[in-house]
This record gives structure tokens, sequence and C-alpha cells, in this order.
């Protein structure tokens, strides 16, 4: 028997799918790119990207463009999937990405960089380049990664715990603003009912987590998840014996941390530190 084929012919991965339909509805109405540009008042060239699945824009432009076509919620339906759409992680990360979309609760500890739960873009976009992402896979990695961020901000997000070394803290970005937005965010976020925030200082000494950047997940059905990363692998651990020895090594660092209350003003500190842009 010969393979069912689809009868529209359309892509099923949501962000793709995304794409096509933006090329679909411009190219019906018989507009360029620019056309289009003009006509809503924004850079020609985004839509350009969207329409090639470089990036799938912002809320506002999605919204704008359900309008200019008269499909409304249909274009931001669509893009809420796509931003969700695993496939845009590397192969690596799909399974956790997966579980991480649907964790009740969520443990984390930061050995050397900061989560790409909590990163800025300018962050994001200089530790991805670090190890090697450029050009259009850079700036759909940098999408990836704000996309996650909304985990932690929507109304029902679900409580994050993070312990981040002072290491982290102390290894600023090269351009001083960028540095200077992310610590403000990651204070903000300190802020937020959801998030609680930890700084391990340099004086709690050796601890047991000392190489391992680690999350843990706390599923629907009551399980309980690791993963474990380092520059060059992550490994996702779901048996219970080993879960159950990383998370007896990181309460051991959350006692030797500082309390959420002093960990944002140690955040705040270090902002006092950043030095002026002298461009400004």
């Amino acid at each position: 028997m010969p393979t069912r084929r689809a009868v529209t012919g359309r892509s099923k991965e949501p962000r793709a799918r995304f794409a096509e339909e933006l090329r679909h509805l411009r190219t019906e109405r018989g507009e360029s790119l620019r056309q289009l540009g003009e006509r809503l008042g924004w850079d020609w060239s985004l839509f350009g990207k969207m329409e090639k699945g470089e990036t799938v824009g912002g809320p506002e432009v999605v919204q704008a463009l359900d309008q200019y076509y008269g499909t409304p919620g249909l274009l931001l339906a669509m893009w809420e999937l796509a931003i969700s759409d695993q496939s845009q992680f590397k192969e690596r990360y799909q399974r956790y990405m997966a579980l991480e979309a649907e964790a009740t609760s969520l443990w984390h500890f930061a050995v050397s960089v900061l989560p790409g739960l909590l990163q800025t873009p300018g962050y994001a976009r200089e530790i991805l380049a670090a190890g090697g992402t450029k050009g259009e896979a850079l700036e759909q990695q940098v999408e990836a990664r704000m996309g996650r961020r909304e985990l932690l901000l929507g109304d029902n997000s679900p409580p994050f715990r993070t312990i981040v070394s002072e290491a982290v803290l102390r290894t600023p970005l090269r351009d001083v603003t960028e540095w200077q937005k992310q610590l403000e965010y990651l204070g903000e976020l300190g802020a937020r009912e959801n998030v609680t925030l930890h700084v391990l200082p340099f004086r709690a000494g050796l601890y047991g987590l000392d190489s391992t950047a680690l999350m843990f997940l706390r599923l629907p059905d009551g399980r309980t998840v690791a993963y474990t990363e380092n520059a060059y692998r992550g490994d996702l651990i779901e048996a219970n014996q080993p879960v159950d020895r990383l998370q007896r090594a990181y309460d051991a660092v959350r006692d030797l941390a500082l309390s959420p209350a002093e960990s944002r003003k140690f955040v705040f500190s270090l902002l006092e530190e950043v030095p002026c842009d002298p461009s400004t």
C-alpha cells in the first residue's frame, strides 16, 4: 500500500507551517515584502525572515498581520505553537525541552553561565557565539531561548528556584550595556513570586556540584527527573537512585547559599560596580 500523503502538502512542524502561512497570505494578495512593510509600518526584511522561518517575530507584529489579513487570532495562535516548537532546538535537547514545558516546578544550579530561562537576548547571543554558533543559526537559537523565557513569565508559571554560583556573576559580558541589562533582568526576576534566586558566594568554599550545571523537573505524574550539562553535552537522568543522589547534593549547596533577600542585594551591588559605557 502506498504511503498516504497529506492533502495540503503543508509542513507539519509548527514553525515551518507558520512561515508557509505567512507566505501564502501575502502572495495571495499579490504583494511584495516591501509593499507589506510599507502598509504595516514595519521593516520589510522582518517579514522576509519570518517567511523563511529564520524568526517568528513578536506578538505585536503577528497581531498586526492578523488584523491586516482579516484572520483574527489565527496567526497569533500559530505563532504561539511556533515559539514552543521543540524542533527549533538541537536534537539532543528536544526531550528535555518537552519535559521542561510541562514541569510543575523546577530547581536549578548554575555553575558557570546563567540558565537559558534567565538570559537576556544579549547574554544568549554572546554565550552562543562563544560556542561557535553563527549567522542564521545563531539568531534562531537566540529566538528559541527567548521563547523559553515565557515559561517563567505567565500568570500560571511554575515555581522556579535557582542557585547561581558567584563565578557566574563575576564573569561579565564583553558588552557593558548588555551586561547591565542582564543583571537588571536577574534582579527583576528575583522579585517575582514564582522565582526564588540564591547566590552561592565564593566564601562557601568547596561543594559537591562544583563542575555540574543541573536542573530538576517535577513532572505532572509526580516524578522528578534531572538534567546535567557541560560545554559539550547534556544528559537527561530519569532513574530514581541517581536523581536522589543529585537532589541531596543540591540541598547541601542550597544550605551554603545566600538567602533570596541577600542574593538580590548581591546582584544589585554588582550592578553598582558595572563601569559606565564610554559611548554614553
